[in-house]
């Protein structure tokens, strides 16, 4: 594809999202920003969610590590499925029942400011990292196919395309992500239909052809029981996968921040349910992308790239004609800008409302805070993603998923011990808790393969970082019986 093509379609399709943040946003106030007035249509939180939560991580590492792994991430993805309805039956009705904005006010009233600030810290760490790397592929994507053709340094690339989001997001917040996610989770799902459907055509292939092809070449194989010590074990990645779903979830201010600006609990439950369903086979259509992308490689004679993740791209600028060239291009846009989006506005919330006790404040003095904060995370995210660019040597999903075992871990631990008990924890010894309780699961996995007879902690190590939070803190914890 011609740069100045690429050029045309990145500019009409942000056009687009101003527009939309343009019609979202009049009228918007720091409420309007923080909870859209939970006035949101649960249909549309939904769609747009899908978005938001592949991001483009989903939409390269997933398609791209099925030439090493199969179908295997749909064990993970099984596991989200029940983590998604453990987050409807549990978490949903606390939320709305406590009327939050910032889901980690209910660690304060729960337990006190210590608790409260240290899992609103957590967050911050967790969603600035993660959502710095999906965004991180996007901007990479762009760089190889556009701007090194023009000699635009990487930092350049990112500084733009941070801007862009910021330009969108600033003024309406959550309300104008809620209808951008939506218009971008169409250009993702497309992209990737569109896709499938090309390269089938491409080979000739029925869909019965095609599901014969993966099988003979091995892609189909999902679940692995026989080899504990394998990071692809059955019961890690299916419960590492639905406490990823609990916590990157149901306890992320980002997009617990979209479910509560449903007009009840009834409506918010049911946009989590059927995005549920949906999610599960948005995941098995991209595999069975990635399934055929190696195929359609075999059958060409294309040499693979060193790196997974540059597979999709490659075919779809270079081999795939304009058609696919266009939709990938939509579609990684999208995925990423879905994503990035809505945590920009998670963490510009979480930090207001967490620390910067917005409640009290004039509306004068919000809106300019709310301005520099909103700021701060985009130079934030750009520091970030310049840095991971150095050090990278792993697929991008393998890294976020490694971050999050190991930062959402204290979250986990400190929600569930304040639903699942009476004790009371305070002061400063809880965020040291939080603080160890990583440090310790990284020790473990590091040291498992010989002390454990081979064992290898994959995503699992989120749950021994979540329990060895829960024992800190009953160890740390009084007895004293609370209303929550």
């Amino acid at each position: 594809m011609a740069p100045s093509l690429i050029i045309i379609i990145i500019t009409v399709y942000f056009i687009a999202l101003i527009c939309i943040s343009y019609f979202t946003s009049k009228g918007a106030d720091t409420n309007t920003f923080f909870t859209a007035n939970r006035q949101s249509p649960w249909y549309l939180v939904a769609f747009g969610m899908i978005g938001a939560s592949l991001s483009g991580v989903t939409f390269i590492s997933v398609p791209g590590n099925v030439g090493k792994i199969g179908f295997s991430y749909f064990q993970i993805v099984i596991g989200y499925l029940v983590g998604y309805w453990v987050i409807m039956g549990v978490l949903m009705p606390l939320y709305y029942r406590l009327n939050l904005v910032s889901i980690y006010t209910y660690l304060e009233q729960r337990f006190d400011p210590w608790a409260y600030k240290t899992g609103a810290l957590f967050f911050l760490i967790s969603r600035t990292i993660g959502s710095s790397l999906r965004l991180f592929l996007a901007a990479t994507v762009l760089q190889l196919f556009l701007f090194d053709a023009w000699g635009v340094p990487f930092f350049i690339t990112v500084a733009t395309t941070i801007a862009l989001i910021w330009i969108y997001t600033f003024k309406g917040g959550i309300k104008t992500i809620v209808w951008t996610d939506t218009f971008q989770t169409f250009f993702l799902v497309s992209a990737v239909a569109v896709t499938v459907w090309i390269i089938t055509s491409e080979l000739g292939m029925s869909f019965s052809d095609a599901i014969a092809s993966m099988k003979s070449n091995g892609y189909l194989r999902i679940f692995h029981f026989d080899d504990v010590n394998s990071t692809l074990f059955f019961p890690k990645q299916f419960l590492g996968g639905a406490f990823i779903a609990i916590t990157m979830t149901g306890m992320d201010q980002e997009i617990m921040q979209k479910n509560l600006t449903c007009k009840n609990l009834g409506e918010a439950q049911k946009n989590m349910f059927w995005f549920s369903l949906t999610l599960v086979v948005v995941n098995l259509l991209f595999l069975t992308l990635g399934a055929l992308l190696y195929i359609y490689s075999g059958q060409k004679g294309l040499a693979l790239p060193a790196y997974s993740d540059e597979l999709f791209p490659r075919l779809a600028f270079n081999e795939l004609g304009p058609l696919v060239g266009v939709m990938f291009l939509l579609g990684i846009t999208a995925s990423s800008y879905a994503s990035a989006d809505s945590a920009l506005a998670g963490l510009t919330t979480s930090f207001c409302i967490d620390f910067l006790k917005f409640r009290d404040k004039a509306e004068s003095v919000k809106k300019q805070q709310k301005f520099i904060v909103h700021i701060g995370f985009s130079f934030l995210f750009l520091i970030i993603i310049v840095i991971f660019k150095e050090v990278n040597e792993r697929s991008v999903i393998d890294a976020v998923l490694n971050v999050a075992g190991y930062t959402y871990g204290p979250l986990l631990g400190l929600f569930s011990f304040g639903l699942f008990t009476k004790l009371q924890v305070k002061g400063p010894a809880v965020l040291a808790v939080c603080l160890l309780s990583p440090l310790i699961s990284y020790v473990i996995s590091s040291n498992s393969p010989d002390v454990l007879n081979g064992y290898q902690f994959g995503i699992e190590i989120l749950i021994v970082n979540g329990l060895i939070t829960f024992l800190g803190l009953a160890l740390i914890g009084k007895k004293q019986v609370t209303n929550l």
